[in-house]
């Protein structure tokens, strides 16, 4: 009876670890914007991992500088999931994104699976993509 006891204990502790380890594992998302005019200013980029927050509170946030109208952003140590970027090209460096009158953005701007907005805002639904394995995806800022 203890060798069945120790027996059972042993594989709960080995499922339980190795439960453990995939739920530590974690990922890197490399993301190549491109399509810029111009290397003034700078990029912002946003990473969502919510629908609710999408376009309004950042999972993680980067500003890179833009080379041969070109910018890479690696987010690491990402848990598996589901996300969505953003991403506006500060082209006169003033640190906010322009709009005009009726909140139209007045600057270059990027939407990961390269989505637009119609009548508004583009749509989570339509920018979000899963990430199961380190990935790189590409998103046009324009």
């Amino acid at each position: 009876m203890k060798k069945l006891l120790l027996i059972a204990a042993l594989i709960l502790s080995v499922v339980s670890n190795i439960n453990a380890q995939e739920e530590k594992e974690t990922l890197n998302l490399t993301v190549e914007f491109f399509g810029m005019k111009s290397d003034k200013g700078n990029l912002f980029v946003a990473l969502y991992n919510t629908e609710n927050t999408f376009l309004k509170k950042p999972f993680k946030g980067e500003i890179v500088v833009i080379k041969n109208k070109k910018s890479i952003v690696i987010f690491k140590n990402l848990p598996k999931g589901v996300y969505a970027i953003s991403s506006f090209h500060d082209e006169n460096d003033n640190k906010k994104m322009d709009t005009n009158f009726f909140r139209i953005p007045k600057e270059p701007l990027g939407i990961s699976n390269n989505v637009k907005g119609f009548m508004g805002p583009p749509k989570y639904k339509d920018a979000k993509f899963n990430l199961d394995s380190n990935k790189t995806i590409s998103i046009k800022v324009d």
